[in-house]
Parts: C-alpha cells; sequence; structure tokens
C-alpha cells in the first residue's frame, strides 16, 4: 500500500487525472487529464504569441470578455485540482499504510492539492482586478482607430479639486503624441494659465467663444475649459455615452486649438486617487531640489517637504504634485514631471508582481478614459517600443519664448511641427547583431 500511495500522489502531481484514470473513477480522470492538456496547450499557444504576435494576445486577454474567460478557467481549475487532490488522496488507502509513510504521503498530498489550487486562485484574484480595472478605465463600446498622419495623439489631464477651489479643474495638461510606426514618442506640456485658447469652427465652444476663450477673469485661464464645459453640458449632449464630459471634451477642443493636433484619447487622473496609487507602490523616491510647502496659496505653510532625496507617501507627493504656494506654475509644471518619471520607474515587474492588485484597485479609482478595449494590446506593444528611445519634450512656457498672456498659437504650432519632426528623426533600436 505504501508504494501504491506514493505512485498515485506522485502521478495525481504530474498529471492530473491521471491517478483516477488508473485506480478510481476514469470519466473523473478523463476530465482532469482533458482539462490539464487543454490548459497547458492554451499556455503554450499564449508563450509563442507573446514572443510572435504579442499584440494580438494582449487584444485577447485586453478586454473585459477575454479576461472573464480566463478568470473563470482559472477558478474552474483551482476547484477540479482540489476535487482530483482530495480523491488521490482517498484512493491512497492511508489506514493501510503503516508507519511514517501514512503521514509523508498525507502531507504530500495535501501540499500538492492546495498549493497548485491557491496559485491558480491568486491568478483568478489578478485577472480579476484586471477585468476590473480595464473594465472601469477603457470604453469597451468605442471601435478602434486609425493613427491620423501615422500618430496616435492623448490627452493626460491631471484632475485636481483641492480644497482651494469649486469643482474639477484640469490643472496638468500634457498632449502625447506617439509614431504608430516607431513608437518615437513627443510630450508637450501645455500650463494651465494659458490664455485665448482658439477653438474651431466644427467645436461646440466657438460659438460662445469665437475669438477664443479669453475674458477679464481667472475663470478664462485654459483649465477654466473644463469648468465652463460642466457648466454648460448641452455643449456636449453625447459626452457621458461616449465615455466622457463636457468639462473634458471642451478641454479636448481647446488644448487642440493650442496645439493645432487632433486629439485622438484623452486619460484623465483624479490627483486624489492619486495618493492611493503612491502609497500602493510603497511611495515614491523623488529627488527635491528646494523647499515646497504643504500649504494652499495665501494660507499659513503647515508643513514642509524638504530638499533632499525622499521617498514620498502619496499624501505628500501629492502635495509635492499640486503646491503652487510661493512658486510658479511653470516650476510646478517641472515638478510634476518629476512624479511621472518617478512613477514609471517604480512600475517594476516586482511591483506590479506583489502589489498588483492594490495598484489595480487605485487604478479604478483615479483613471477615465476613452481608449477602446480593442486597443489595449496594440497600444501596449507601441508603448514597448517607446520605452526604447528618447522621448522628445516640448513646454509651452515662457523659458521656451511662449508668451502665456497673449499667446501667438501660430508660434507655437511651428514649435510643435519642429518637435514632432525631431521624434520622427529618431532611428528605432536595431537588435544587435549576433557574435
Amino acid at each position: 500500500m505504501q508504494r501504491r500511495g506514493w505512485w498515485l500522489v506522485l502521478l495525481g502531481l504530474l498529471l492530473p487525472g491521471s491517478a483516477q484514470a488508473l485506480a478510481g473513477d476514469r470519466r473523473l480522470g478523463r476530465v482532469g487529464i482533458v482539462a490539464t492538456l487543454g490548459l497547458l496547450a492554451l499556455a503554450a499557444v499564449a508563450l509563442l504569441l507573446w514572443f510572435a504576435w504579442r499584440s494580438a494576445l494582449l487584444t485577447v486577454v485586453g478586454n473585459s470578455i477575454g479576461l472573464l474567460v480566463v478568470e473563470v478557467l482559472l477558478i474552474a481549475y483551482a476547484v477540479l485540482w482540489l476535487v482530483l487532490g482530495l480523491d488521490t488522496l482517498r484512493l491512497a488507502r492511508l489506514p493501510k499504510v503503516a508507519g511514517r509513510a501514512r503521514a509523508g504521503i498525507a502531507i504530500v498530498s495535501i501540499l500538492a492539492t492546495v498549493a497548485p489550487a491557491a496559485l491558480a486562485g491568486y491568478g483568478a484574484t489578478i485577472v480579476d482586478a484586471t477585468r476590473g480595472l480595464v473594465g472601469d478605465v477603457f470604453d469597451f463600446a468605442r471601435p478602434a482607430v486609425e493613427p491620423i498622419d501615422g500618430r496616435y495623439t492623448f490627452l493626460l489631464l491631471g484632475g485636481d479639486a483641492g480644497e482651494d477651489r469649486q469643482g474639477l479643474r484640469a490643472d496638468s495638461m500634457t498632449v502625447v503624441t506617439v509614431n504608430a510606426e516607431t513608437g518615437a514618442a513627443t510630450m508637450i506640456g501645455v500650463p494651465r494659465n494659458l490664455r485665448n485658447a482658439p477653438f474651431s469652427p466644427g467645436s461646440p465652444m466657438w460659438g460662445p467663444w469665437p475669438d477664443g476663450f479669453d475674458c477679464e477673469t481667472s475663470d478664462c485661464l485654459l483649465n477654466g475649459t473644463y469648468t465652463y464645459g460642466e457648466a454648460n453640458p448641452e455643449l456636449y449632449p453625447d459626452a457621458a455615452a461616449n465615455g466622457s464630459s463636457p468639462g473634458i471634451e471642451a478641454t479636448r477642443d481647446a488644448v487642440e486649438g493650442v496645439t493645432g493636433l487632433e486629439l485622438q484619447f484623452f486619460v484623465l487622473v483624479d490627483m486624489h486617487g492619486f495618493e492611493d496609487l503612491v502609497n500602493a507602490l510603497g511611495g515614491l523616491e523623488i529627488e527635491v531640489t528646494e523647499r515646497v510647502p504643504i500649504a494652499i496659496e495665501g494660507e499659513v505653510v503647515r508643513d514642509w517637504i524638504e530638499p533632499g532625496l525622499q521617498r514620498l507617501d502619496g499624501h505628500d507627493a501629492l502635495w509635492y504634485a499640486r503646491s503652487r504656494a510661493g512658486t510658479s506654475d511653470y516650476a510646478r509644471m517641472e515638478r510634476q514631471r518629476q512624479v511621472q518619471e518617478a512613477l514609471i520607474r517604480q512600475f517594476t515587474p516586482q511591483t506590479l508582481l506583489t502589489k498588483y492588485t492594490e495598484l489595480a484597485n487605485a487604478g479604478q479609482d483615479m483613471v477615465q478614459s476613452d481608449i477602446p478595449q480593442s486597443m489595449i494590446g496594440s497600444l501596449s506593444e507601441l508603448a514597448l517600443e517607446t520605452r526604447q528611445l528618447p522621448i522628445t519634450n516640448l513646454e509651452l512656457v515662457p523659458d521656451s519664448g511662449v508668451n502665456t498672456g497673449d499667446p501667438d498659437f501660430e508660434q507655437i504650432h511651428a514649435m510643435v511641427a519642429a518637435a514632432l519632426a525631431e521624434a520622427d528623426a529618431i532611428a528605432p533600436p536595431t537588435e544587435s547583431p549576433a557574435p
């Protein structure tokens, strides 16, 4: 009986269902063997696609339906593994095994049953978190779109509804345009205090603002277009149905007028949800070059972020990115760029593996986008190319020759065109020749 027990346990571990096929319920054994071989075949196909056609794989598992299928398969296999493992333990006939072998067979059998089932269950948990993130952030109904003039162009908005203002304003605005062939990217920082943003005749904002978004108050700074759009939802009646909002669409139209680029997608990040993301990462490591007050402009400074290499928690990282007490909008834009770079650096494979669920949950709370789910695969593949290339940066600030109070938009359009030409001249990396 001792030899029988060990053989059944080892066979069940190597090929679940084989123990039942040999010494138990053969129908259950066939189910286990077929399920195992099918799962291994799917894993082999996925591995092959990862190296040969990665965008196709990411497209399949990068949408809610594909992820639901993967989650159900993992849960079903975890349950099946538990059933097969417990049945294998029964078939081993432990009461008839003498001495220490009985305990050894029992321990190995339980570990061989629980550990893989727990691993499959953990995988299902990760897939469920991913499905929640994809479903909440990306647009399932929107079809894929083609690049415009060979580029995909995104509007990144940092939404801030701080204590010192009414409603949300898009205080951080960055245009990211990516060459669809090479992955070369250009980041264009657009200051929140830019005035007189122009609108095209086809924009709903053209009606009330044919001469540009200009008035005598701070309400007509560029980031005020979000507030104006939200206050006048009749301008964009279909925004919510398209996964957007009137404020986002008004801001998109304004930034299109400023840069001369058509913005195909938006990504809005709620800066207060950003706290949870940073805390999930374990903080951000940032080289602080000058003291930054933790205070609303005009109020008493409660605390400071001191110079030097600092690991900032979510609260302090948010203040570092948004504080403008005693400083300028342009200095704040630079700090926001630091925070973006720190986030990218700290999204390592190790971090994703150990904190994925927390990060996914934080992402659900802080990100809104109209990027189609069907494009996750192709855009992810393009992002891998982008990471290998230097990013061309353009800041539309006074140091670059832009008068934010009375901007020359023809000049800005020429600057944008020059930055895009510079990015297009970057050659994609070539593989090193084999030795």
